[in-house]
């Protein structure tokens, strides 16, 4: 057993939802291909591959079947994140509902809870930036009652989390969110101390495309930040050590 993540999958093998992200350059180029191919070069059935958001371009669950199939089809277990695009995302009754329906039963959601793998706790949430200046929103939007939800939820994770731990050799926890709280000159306080606050050391986040000589680790008061987008690790899904 092995533990892999990789996000920002962009998968748009529905043809209505015609977002394939080639038009963001050569990197992008095949992508469906490429991750296809490290994946099953990479990653064995008894390995659990965690994937924290922007999943499929899809609008509705309906739209998003081809994208979640095709997941499905990859070897090992998927534990999965929203992200900022993945708006087929529903309920977690009507998803989970929808796998049934579909004989989906690799996929897993990682949403106000928490999952031991490997000896390892795998917590997270989607996260958010505050800086209205990396906003692209049309109408003005309240980013600290989003910030605020994104807190509850981690935290819902996280405790779950620590439930989950052995008393006597408590596993580490890791986190895994689909925004950086950190990058550059942006700072996202009320995440940061959350992580802090329960002694996190490792998070990896995605969202962040293109820059591709920029560190891939970076350090912030004692966190390890792993930048985990795919285009990043040219579609070869990262193993967790």
């Amino acid at each position: 057993m092995a533990i892999y993540t990789i996000a920002d999958l962009h998968l748009s093998i529905n043809d209505q939802t015609n977002k394939s992200m080639e038009v963001f350059g050569s990197r992008w180029n095949n992508y469906v291909e490429k991750l296809e191919y490290h994946w099953r070069n990479t990653v064995k059935e008894s390995d659990t591959v965690v994937i924290p958001g922007d999943i499929s371009w899809a609008l509705s669950l309906e739209e998003a079947k081809q994208d979640l199939c095709f997941l499905n089809s990859l070897p090992g277990n998927k534990i999965i994140a929203k992200g900022n695009h993945d708006f087929w995302w529903s309920t977690a009754t009507k998803i989970h509902a929808f796998f049934k329906e579909n004989q989906i039963d690799s996929i897993s959601l990682l949403h106000n809870n928490a999952y031991k793998v490997d000896g390892k706790i795998i917590c997270g949430t989607r996260g958010w930036f505050t800086d209205d200046s990396q906003q692209l929103t049309v109408s003005e939007t309240d980013y600290s009652k989003i910030v605020n939800r994104e807190v509850i939820r981690l935290e819902l994770s996280l405790k779950q989390g620590l439930a989950m731990q052995d008393p006597e050799n408590p596993e580490e926890i890791l986190v895994f969110l689909h925004f950086p709280p950190f990058w550059g000159n942006f700072i996202c306080p009320e995440i940061i101390s959350v992580l802090q606050q329960y002694g996190i050391r490792n998070c990896y986040f995605g969202h962040i495309h293109g820059g591709y000589h920029l560190p891939s680790v970076l350090y912030h008061d004692d966190i390890r930040f792993v930048r985990i987008s795919a285009d990043h690790l040219s579609f070869v899904p990262y193993p967790i050590k």
